[in-house]
């Protein structure tokens, strides 16, 4: 492998935020923009909770993209404190994207997301998802009203899903980071302890498998992780929810429901860990965890006061 010492051109590095509405696409398109799966991704919006960096490299240039969490008019703690770890996330970076769902309509977090940056002086690259299913006029319209407000530096129009663009955008990006060394080794593609990667991967499987009944009233955490002599790998998991209720429709009937989720999110461990895997998933009650400070720090946000 070339390492950094070889290149002529200088080495770059910077970290981006990708901000936008709840399901705007940014988890997709920042695994999209590193190569490998380092988010959750889920047709719920308020996936992501916490901050999640992943980094690619685009020549000499070492992009670490931040995948916030979608903002939005919070109403609840937990809401509070993903709305703040987006903010904090935009005001660190070095750049900012916007990113905009050409199909959700969220007009009125999208304006309030605008007036965000307008406030703290910020400028940031508008891009424009889902432009392969959404006709030109419309495209272009939305990007001329966007582009009124004055603080978007330039305008990309992509699919995250398809990759339609994101070369162009990740191009562009490289090229406006600053000088210096790398943060990070080359082959590194996510700055995110592999407890808090797995537990993720089983609240995915967790949002995928029970839809609208439990998504935000559930959070899952890594208990314990065992390598094991054979070169295995043993993770136990405690699911948290907030009702008896709740915990009934996590295990399914004769417990059918848990199993499969625990398969899915097996394989998937397996796969990136390119190991064995034995995991362990348990559910239990904890009322009122969303208000649980220990909770918070798990997920590596900050405890939001009243």
């Amino acid at each position: 492998m070339e390492n950094q010492t070889d290149r002529t051109e200088p080495t770059r590095c910077g970290f981006v935020a990708i901000i936008g509405a709840p399901n705007a696409g940014k988890s997709t398109l920042v695994n999209r923009l590193v190569g490998s799966k380092v988010a959750i991704v889920t047709h719920k919006v308020q996936t992501t909770r916490a901050r999640i960096r992943g980094i690619a490299m685009e020549g000499a240039t070492q992009i670490v993209f931040v995948d916030t969490p979608g903002i939005f008019k919070p109403k609840r703690r937990l809401d509070r404190a993903m709305v703040d770890a987006a903010w904090g996330g935009a005001g660190d970076a070095d750049l900012i994207v916007l990113m905009v769902d050409m199909e959700s309509g969220r007009d009125s977090d999208v304006e309030r997301i605008v007036e965000g940056l307008k406030a703290q002086g910020r400028k940031a690259i508008l891009v424009l998802n889902k432009s392969d299913a959404c006709d030109r006029e419309k495209l272009l319209k939305t990007a001329a009203k966007l582009n009124e407000t004055g603080i978007f530096t330039e305008t990309f129009m992509v699919s995250a899903l398809t990759g339609d663009g994101v070369a162009d955008l990740k191009r562009h990006i490289a090229a406006l980071l600053p000088e210096g060394p790398w943060h990070y080794p080359e082959d590194q593609a996510a700055d995110v302890p592999l407890r808090s990667l797995a537990a993720e991967i089983t609240r995915e499987k967790l949002f995928l498998r029970l839809h609208d009944e439990l998504p935000y009233s559930l959070t899952v955490e890594t208990e314990s992780w065992e390598q094991k002599k054979d070169g295995s790998i043993r993770i136990a998991q405690v699911i948290y929810v907030e009702r008896d209720s709740q915990k009934k429709i996590a295990l399914g009937k004769g417990g059918q429901t848990i199993k499969t989720i625990g398969q899915m999110a097996r394989e998937e461990l397996q796969e990136m860990l390119e190991t064995k895997v034995h995991l362990f998933l348990f559910v239990k009650v904890r009322e009122n965890w969303s208000d649980d400070r220990e909770r918070y720090r798990e997920m590596g946000l900050d405890f939001p006061k009243e």
